[in-house]
């Protein structure tokens, strides 16, 4: 599996970007040598344009970072398949790099109370961060398949399993 929030954190700590991001926004974003994820989120996400200057820093170094990651997977002939976890997957024009998306959604409220409990995050910094993404809606249309995800994680790889194991069986 390629977890792109993960390879984001990693371009995150490099010193390249971090240097690049201290130019852009001074110390308070990079007081030492590592990016202080809270200072740059209040940042990105209430500029939308700040948000398109980080995107266009960090998806060119993803996208390479995932490239490498996809040589060696394909190098690999136990490899039947790679998951890739974009949450900004179309925003990131991937959408057609993958034979098949899966969208997972859940409700307005599990939603909120999930990244409430998982990030601290409120129910204001949930929906401007939502609203700096393309809509849901969008995203459901242009999904190949869905799952809904208001139980358990359990319920949830199950239901992503099953896909899962479908698509895998039309590429067979």
């Amino acid at each position: 599996m390629i977890d792109s929030d993960r390879l984001a954190h990693d371009e995150l700590a490099d010193p390249e970007v971090i240097a690049m991001l201290r130019g852009w926004w001074g110390d308070k974003v990079c007081p030492s040598n590592e990016v202080n994820r809270k200072v740059l989120a209040s940042i990105v996400f209430s500029d939308p344009h700040e948000l398109d200057r980080l995107e266009k820093l960090l998806y060119p170094r993803i996208h390479r970072h995932r490239e490498r990651l996809v040589e060696g997977f394909d190098a690999d002939l136990a490899v039947r398949a790679i998951v890739l976890d974009a949450p900004k997957l179309y925003e990131a024009g991937l959408g057609n790099y993958c034979d098949a998306v899966i969208f997972v959604e859940a409700d307005w409220p599990v939603r909120v109370r999930r990244v409430a409990t998982s990030r601290g995050w409120s129910e204001a910094e949930l929906r401007r961060r939502e609203n700096l993404q393309n809509s849901l809606d969008t995203k459901r249309a242009n999904a190949d398949h869905v799952v809904i995800n208001h139980t358990s994680w359990d319920q949830l790889r199950t239901d992503v399993e099953r896909i899962f194991s479908s698509v895998l069986a039309a590429f067979a």
